[in-house]
């Protein structure tokens, strides 16, 4: 059987949803549903009760230590972690995962498909040791075996990109790494101030994992083609508006026959 572990802070809406989809199409390959939430202030936990899902408070969070703590709750082999505003679409998504991990038993984790760059990775066939960083693990809809995260921890100090770290260490181990076209969905509306949280954490974790180094001329050019595209998309969004403000007066003036 399979561990289902959902991360969630504040997000009831999107967990119902989740949980509704998990025990109405995936029951039969579950053997459990752990939400691990971030001190949620809304009613996640009474949402998570709704669906007999067990429901564990994580106060302290980091990318790592969240993935540590919620693989250690579980209890069977295959792990397989969402955010809660994610959701399986694909009828046979977890039948999917289990048969790639009993057809090899050296295999660590398992993307999933929910991007265009998914799904050009699996089809082009570029392996996880190729681009560690898109046909790496995601946590967010991707399966890693339970003894090999035991052997191998989560990482907690790095910022994020815990899953593309994990993926590396791995990969030297001699484990693998593959994609499954099992198909999820990924949607999420981030706020301005989520977006700067995440953009703050990626660039440590892209000169952490990646070396990408930024230097202050390439830090000033970010700022002015960021200007550069603020000002040109008021222009063309105010150019529009304009067009549209006309041509709706000209529907006034000109109306059609009704049929």
């Amino acid at each position: 059987m399979i561990s289902v572990v959902i991360r969630n802070k504040n997000q009831d809406k999107a967990l119902s949803f989740l949980l509704k989809n998990l025990t109405e199409r995936y029951l039969d390959d579950i053997g459990e549903i752990i939400v691990i939430d971030n001190v949620s202030s809304d009613r996640s936990e009474a949402v998570s009760k709704e669906y007999n899902a067990q429901f564990v408070t994580v106060k302290e969070f980091s990318y790592g230590g969240s993935a540590n703590f919620a693989a250690n709750q579980t209890k069977f082999p295959i792990i397989v972690m969402f955010s809660a505003h994610s959701y399986p679409v694909s009828h046979d998504f977890f039948k999917l995962i289990k048969q790639k991990f009993e057809a090899n038993p050296n295999l660590a984790g398992l993307r999933c498909l929910h991007s265009p760059n998914d799904y050009q990775n699996f089809i082009n066939k570029i392996p996880a040791k190729e681009d560690p960083n898109r046909s790496g693990l995601i946590f967010s809809g991707s399966a890693f075996r339970r003894a090999v995260w035991e052997k191998y921890l989560f990482r907690e100090d790095v910022s994020t990109f815990e899953d593309k770290e994990w993926t590396v260490r791995v990969l030297r181990a001699g484990y693998d790494i593959d994609f499954v076209p099992s198909v999820f969905c990924y949607q999420i509306n981030r706020t301005k101030k989520q977006i700067h949280f995440r953009f703050k954490n990626d660039l440590i974790g892209n000169y952490q994992l990646w070396h990408q180094d930024v230097r202050f001329f390439s830090a000033l050019k970010g700022l002015l083609m960021s200007i550069l595209m603020l000002f040109k998309s008021f222009f063309v969004d105010f150019y529009y508006a304009i067009k549209r403000f006309l041509h709706t007066i000209k529907f006034i003036i000109n109306k059609p026959e009704k049929f």
